[in-house]
């Protein structure tokens, strides 16, 4: 394609230069995780091609080494600059791993070291990226996101332990309803976190299974029949993780699905989070014209004008990481319907919004345990005042006085804005003392009749 100028410093070469001019798109590089899980397979196929006796001892061990090096370099995203907008199958990053491993390994051993025919023997950008895209995945859900789960978890179970016993007003519609003790409203938070946890457990299990070994089209063309269960053995080793060849490698090359899947479940803990995040939002909301059922701790001043205003900054930030990861997984739902014939051809923007999905969830986790629920205070003189003024707690005398009478109740008492006991008492042969055990709010969150 003719000559072309290269920066004298750069690892890389021309391939990454011809993709360096051709996508000035967004200035946002491949993510870090996704550049280690390539050099983890570059690595992984080195040996197993020489084990294979596909590569020469030499080359191979220096391919390994460099691989090793590059892996604990903390500038090592300087060395891949290419744009996560390139081609959809993500050879332009593919071939940057290849150079600047080749380049690297050159100048370590003195041998002359091939891009391609050494780096990335028996391979194909086509394998190479769908498994880059499978093997970070299930690295950072594993290193990162399962333990941030795992705390928040932890942090709402505590915190719900803290307040056994303790009865707010419910709420359907956002409308006042029967009663519910916080701890019951937290388990079921906890309850949404475990099954978000369970689905992504779920789904990760089949991103195990790789595309390396496929090659270009997934016949395995160019490459030895085992190695997929070379390199597979040997990421397994070097990860610690469990990665298995692919039930059928034409799949994973010419279609997304797995990774469609765990975004999806990733979708579904952003939910879960932004529902566990509005109900803080809104029972902090006040101090004194709102709800003002909890005080989240406070953080920074709210606001630049209005001195003394405090505002629930947390649960704000984890509802925008979980409207990005909704977004992202939109984004890929679309490019997993781009898989054309024998190659997905979106497979940067997958690799980019997944693990920034994973990422984002990641981090903001620990924030909400450490900072929202570890930390938020119960007003308890402000959910005894709503709790028994509720006129919805006649709801228990329904299997007594029938839901019309009840209804009767209830409308008098919000008309006249007095307690539900005191005008039951007025409008039934209910004694006094019957109507505080029937109307009890810690009893009637026990459910069920005797």
């Amino acid at each position: 394609m003719g000559e072309l100028e290269i920066d004298a410093g750069a690892l890389y070469g021309a391939q990454t230069q011809r993709a360096l001019n051709n996508f000035p798109i967004s200035g946002a590089r491949m993510p870090l995780e996704f550049i280690k899980a390539l050099l983890q397979i570059k690595r992984a196929a080195a040996l197993g091609n020489q084990k294979l006796d596909c590569l020469p001892e030499a080359i191979s061990s220096a391919i390994d080494t460099v691989c090793g090096s590059l892996l604990n370099d903390p500038n090592l995203i300087e060395h891949f600059p290419v744009d996560v907008f390139q081609t959809g199958s993500g050879t332009s990053s593919n071939m940057n791993a290849n150079e600047v491993v080749a380049t690297l390994a050159s100048e370590a051993s003195g041998l002359t070291i091939n891009p391609n025919d050494h780096v990335n023997f028996g391979q194909s950008s086509n394998d190479v990226i769908p498994t880059a895209i499978h093997v970070s995945a299930v690295t950072t859900v594993a290193k990162d996101l399962m333990p941030a789960i795992d705390q928040l978890i932890s942090a709402i179970s505590s915190k719900s332990e803290m307040l056994q016993g303790v009865c707010k007003t419910g709420r359907t519609h956002l409308m006042d309803a029967m009663p519910v003790r916080m701890d019951q409203v937290l388990n079921g938070w906890a309850a949404q976190l475990e099954n978000a946890r369970a689905l992504i457990n779920d789904t990760v299990a089949q991103m195990q299974y790789l595309a390396i070994g496929g090659t270009a089209v997934g016949t395995g063309v160019n490459t030895h029949h085992d190695f997929s269960a070379a390199v597979t053995r040997i990421l397994s080793l070097n990860t610690g993780l469990q990665f298995s060849p692919a039930k059928d490698h034409f799949s994973l090359i010419g279609s997304q699905d797995s990774a469609v899947a765990l975004s999806g479940q990733l979708k579904t803990l952003a939910v879960a989070l932004l529902k566990i995040s509005n109900d803080l939002r809104w029972m902090n909301s006040g101090p004194l014209a709102g709800l003002g059922e909890i005080s989240l701790e406070p953080l920074q001043p709210g606001s630049s004008i209005m001195p003394g205003k405090v505002n629930p900054v947390i649960p704000e930030a984890v509802a925008m990481v979980a409207a990005q990861v909704i977004g992202n997984d939109t984004a890929i739902t679309i490019a997993g319907q781009s898989g054309n014939f024998e190659l997905n051809v979106m497979l940067p923007l997958v690799a980019n919004n997944l693990l920034e999905s994973v990422s984002l969830l990641s981090k903001s986790m620990p924030l909400l345990s450490n900072k929202a629920i570890a930390t938020f205070e119960v007003n308890e003189v402000n959910l005894n005042a709503a709790l028994h003024r509720n006129p919805i707690l006649v709801t228990a005398l329904n299997p007594i006085i029938g839901y019309d009478k009840a209804a009767e109740i209830a409308k008098s008492a919000y008309q006249s804005n007095r307690p539900i006991i005191d005008v039951a008492e007025e409008s039934t042969d209910l004694s006094r003392d019957e109507l505080l055990s029937l109307l009890d709010p810690q009893k009637l969150t026990e459910g069920g009749i005797e």
